[in-house]
């Protein structure tokens, strides 16, 4: 028995174990004298010696010889002169395929008190994007299951979206509708600074028993560490990730990326990072590329991936839906207005774009959403004339065809939240009130 690589293995192996010592706590940030350790690495804080208790802590930065850590969790037990140990490693979370079905938290443990997740092996959070010349090319549209999508924005297997929205314009409601209804494997939901009581509404409400069997949620609610909001983004992604090298075709979901990049802007303010516009340090716009690059296809499976974008006030030119959309290929918009007139999903097709529905889409489908996308746009143009009776029926062709196709066009865009539309049957409406019906 050939012994050799085992014995290269032990004398390869460090059987030292680095210790440090708290020196300071300010705000988020913990400064400790030692131990050996690099940016990104995990170190276990000795807190209550005599409970035995401990408390995970990430590597952010070093200042004057001194490491700088930020906890996973809250750091109420941590005293001057508390021993902190090197792990050597970043962090890794347990996947596998006994997590579907279930609700995690950004370190990839259950949620359920009962469960036991069963099968899984250790996956590290933090990865490069793929190659880009290894990316086969976006060619298939995956179904979504909402109409407006389905037929206007189509979006192909592997494509990343941005749906850009204000509070309360219907998010939550869109993402359980492309859940339960869309024609991926499997979706992985991560729910990043959302409230408590959302959580659990989502869960019940939104996605439902049907859409949890096959669904994975990662949840990290507002109240936990900022590090903690982060890494759910990480671990949802890695979850993904791994799934999407076993060969399946995997929605991704996070709502929002705009959490994820307001607790990176925390992060960056403690390790004493200068705030640039709206208070967003530089590492914000340099991890927020990193992680959305990751999603999309690969030589075995697909992530098509949909990130939700909080615009303050509705602004769309806000420094991170700015910088996400010029990162994504494409964005719905969902439009207050639309949602005050009791049309959902409120999603304004004239200001949103799918940049591969060109290549997913057949011809016939294309004549007939680019016929639609004329309709709405010269209904839009003409609207204040048209409610305050100006305009005079005969006046111009176009206008007069836009009045009368109008409420088809609406009531074609408004769905049910529980009304399954398979992609096939939605372009086959769509070409039948607007393609054959027009030309005939």
């Amino acid at each position: 028995m050939n012994v050799s690589h085992l014995l290269d293995a032990i004398n390869e192996l460090d059987t030292y174990k680095r210790y440090g010592k708290i020196v300071r706590v300010v705000g988020l940030m913990i400064e400790s004298k030692g131990p050996e350790a690099s940016v990104g690495e995990v170190c276990v804080i000795h807190s209550s010696p005599k409970k035995g208790e401990t408390i995970l802590a990430e590597v952010v930065g070093f200042s004057e010889e001194k490491v700088l850590l930020m906890p996973y969790s809250e750091i109420t037990d941590i005293a001057p002169g508390c021993l902190v140990e090197a792990t050597g490693e970043p962090l890794q979370v347990k996947v596998g395929r006994g997590m579907v079905g279930q609700v995690l938290d950004s370190l990839g443990r259950s949620m359920y008190e009962s469960a036991s997740l069963k099968g899984l092996r250790p996956y590290p959070t933090d990865q490069s994007p793929p190659n880009p010349l290894s990316r086969p090319p976006i060619e298939e549209p995956i179904q979504v299951g909402v109409r407006s999508i389905d037929t206007l924005l189509t979006v192909g297997k592997g494509q990343r979206v941005g749906i850009f929205a204000g509070s309360g314009v219907g998010k939550s409601t869109l993402m359980g509708m492309i859940a339960r209804n869309s024609g991926a494997d499997i979706n992985v939901i991560a729910l990043i600074g959302e409230r408590g009581r959302e959580v659990r509404e989502f869960i019940e409400r939104d996605l439902g028993e049907e859409g949890l069997k096959k669904s994975i949620v990662v949840v990290a609610t507002s109240d936990q560490p900022a590090l903690m909001r982060i890494k759910g983004a990480y671990t949802a992604t890695a979850i993904s990730e791994y799934f999407r090298d076993l060969g399946y075709d995997v929605n991704l979901m996070m709502d929002s990326v705009t959490r994820v990049a307001m607790a990176q802007r925390e992060v960056g303010l403690a390790t004493g990072e200068p705030p640039t516009t709206k208070g967003y340090t530089p590492s914000v716009f340099a991890i927020l590329p990193k992680l959305l690059e990751r999603t999309g296809t690969n030589a075995s499976g697909s992530i098509t991936a949909f990130y939700t974008v909080l615009v303050d006030g509705d602004d769309m030119n806000e420094p991170i839906a700015d910088t996400v959309r010029g990162i994504l290929d494409g964005h719905f918009v969902l439009d207050r207005k639309l949602a005050e007139q009791g049309q959902f999903p409120a999603i304004n097709v004239l200001k949103s774009i799918s940049r591969v529905m060109n290549h997913v889409a057949d011809s016939e489908h294309l004549d007939a959403a680019v016929r639609m996308r004329n309709l709405l746009a010269t209904y839009e143009e003409n609207q204040e004339l048209i409610q305050i009776g100006a305009y005079r029926k005969g006046s111009s062709k176009e206008v007069d065809e836009a009045i009368e196709y109008h409420p088809k066009l609406i009531s074609f865009l408004k769905q049910g939240t529980h009304e399954p539309v398979q992609n096939v049957e939605a372009v086959e409406q769509l070409i039948q009130l607007v393609g054959r019906g027009g030309q005939g």
